[in-house]
């Protein structure tokens, strides 16, 4: 048996490559690699780094699906399916909207892989695949293998993606992690995360838990295994993280380069809808951010603008403490209604979609706002997003925030990558505003599964 595995990308523009700058090796895919029989021929593709021979030989192709590639996903199947080629999507959006994805998909896998996938693939060797499989339970991590072997001859960043656990316990409204994970979060036992780190190739690791401190005593156990190691890594947390100093000095004795942080809004009136008011009681972000620094830790704080209560000051505000206290990086960003979660709910109910779904409307573009704010129109959202990003990423910015010694630039060489990422930021926070999702020179029709085909040659 033949087995292909994709990873799509957000989209492509007519006449011109994919954006070339955070291409990061896709975890998901190597999960999934390491999860199939060593009986069965496996091939990768990287949509973001590489075009797909559709022509090659293959017996069935598997799709990692998420709400910003769907599009591209099913376009992707689209071809397979007037090749004759069955496919199998999963993932978030997967989970999230199968109902939609199992038009485009023969087989849908709702929930995580690991106790299931070789279901999949052993009802499909009999001929008798299902047109949904669902997970029965959360998977424990322990064991969890990669197959990293599919990234060979591929171009990405010097960094390795590794999962200590999977999930977050909290419930904010926006985000479609605690919808997949029913707001649970599970944990690899630490020895096995550390034997992975050994074993790669790469010094420099990316942890790509959602919440790396939610569990704080598990955590600093963690990152006092990580010491001996001696490598550079990040990660995401809350920013209770700054409540715990002890788990501070330890993150940073084990080689955490920095964070990324959702501090999201300044208006407590806004976490409280968010459900994200555990932001607002920890004696407040500049105390914070005043800590993390102190410590030497980097900072990547993302705002959301268009949530219900946001007023005039929402940018300064956002602008103000992100410049203040010289972060890193930041984003600032729309709010963007993922499909099962409580705000996507929340907003269709009140009638405020302007697309619905936006992932798949002809229109939509990359940076536009799909909803209908409270208190000011979707292109006004819209420009706060780009007046923020222009004001941090300017120039000036970039040089005074580069003076931060403690954490953004130490010696010559950090002072020179800070000065490089930033201005990566600032060229690609301009290049993905409009970007399509989905192919603009893709001339075939989606195909939905059971249509009459052509099969092409």
């Amino acid at each position: 048996m033949k087995l292909t595995i994709i990873q799509p990308c957000m989209g492509r523009r007519i006449g011109e490559p994919y954006i070339r700058t955070w291409q990061m090796e896709p975890l998901a895919p190597a999960v999934l690699a390491a999860l199939t029989p060593r009986d069965v021929e496996t091939r990768f593709y990287d949509d973001r780094v590489e075009s797909i021979p559709y022509d090659e030989p293959t017996d069935l192709v598997a799709i990692t699906v998420e709400t910003y590639t769907a599009k591209r996903a099913y376009q992707i199947a689209s071809e397979y399916r007037r090749r004759g080629v069955p496919s199998v999507m999963g993932g978030f959006h997967a989970t999230l909207a199968s109902e939609e994805v199992s038009q485009y998909a023969d087989s849908v896998v709702v929930g995580e892989a690991e106790e299931i996938w070789g279901q999949v693939l052993e009802d499909f060797q009999a001929r008798r695949l299902q047109p949904l499989y669902r997970a029965p339970r959360r998977p424990p991590l322990g064991g969890l293998k990669t197959d990293r072997s599919i990234f060979r001859g591929k171009r990405y960043l010097p960094l390795a993606l590794v999962e200590a656990g999977r999930g977050c316990p909290y419930q904010c409204e926006f985000c479609a992690i605690q919808s997949y994970y029913s707001s649970t979060q599970t944990r690899r036992p630490i020895e096995e995360i550390v034997e992975e780190i050994r074993g790669l190739d790469k010094k420099a690791v990316f942890i790509v838990d959602d919440n790396i401190v939610s569990d704080i005593e598990e955590a600093k156990k963690l990152f006092k295994a990580l010491i001996p190691l001696k490598i550079q890594w990040m990660s995401q947390a809350s920013v209770k993280a700054a409540q715990d100093e002890e788990c501070l000095r330890l993150m940073r004795a084990s080689g955490c380069q920095g964070l990324l942080i959702g501090f999201e809004t300044l208006n407590p009136r806004n976490l409280k809808l968010m459900r994200k008011s555990f932001n607002a009681s920890q004696g407040g972000y500049d105390a914070a951010l005043a800590t993390l620094q102190k410590h030497g830790l980097r900072v990547y704080g993302t705002f959301i603008f268009g949530y219900d209560h946001d007023d005039e000051d929402a940018l300064d505000q956002a602008l103000g403490l992100s410049l203040r206290h010289d972060m890193f990086l930041a984003a600032f960003n729309h709010l963007l209604p993922f499909p099962g979660t409580p705000l996507y709910r929340r907003l269709k109910a009140e009638g405020r979609l302007l697309y619905d779904p936006w992932w798949l409307h002809p229109e939509y573009r990359f940076g536009m706002t799909p909803l209908i704010p409270k208190h000011r129109t979707p292109e006004q959202v819209h420009e706060l997003c780009r007046q923020g990003r222009a004001a941090f990423y300017g120039l000036r910015s970039i040089l005074r925030r580069s003076l931060d010694f403690r954490a953004n630039a130490r010696g010559l060489f950090g002072w020179a990558r800070f000065v490089a990422i930033n201005l990566t930021m600032r060229r690609e926070s301009v290049q993905r505003i409009g970007y399509p999702l989905g192919d603009e020179i893709y001339r075939g029709r989606l195909l939905k599964v059971g249509e009459a085909v052509q099969r092409v040659g």
